[in-house]
């Protein structure tokens, strides 16, 4: 059986990606609460917004978040559908 491992690597990626447990709540709130900007986040995070920034980073560059800029403020939403199910999995 011949394996395509393209395949399963791009799927390891997304589950790498959203294996922290802040990012993992950010892409959660993003879901539920529709887009929103960092300093929100951080309200409901209690992280540092440096931390969160670090995270949508992450976020962004795997494609799962994107952000809007309107003057000095970016808003973020999640891209990537494929996060949703998975998410309703995790969180039922």
């Amino acid at each position: 059986m011949a394996m395509n491992y393209s395949l399963y690597e791009e799927k390891t990626e997304l589950l790498k990606v959203l294996a922290h447990p802040v990012r993992l709540c950010i892409v959660k709130n993003l879901l539920e609460k529709g887009a929103t900007n960092v300093s929100k986040m951080q309200n409901c995070l209690n992280v540092p917004q440096s931390t969160i920034s670090q995270h949508l980073q992450k976020l962004r560059t795997a494609g799962i978040v994107d952000g809007v800029r309107r003057g000095v403020e970016i808003t973020y939403s999640v891209k990537d559908e494929r996060v949703k199910p998975l998410l309703k999995i995790l969180f039922c």
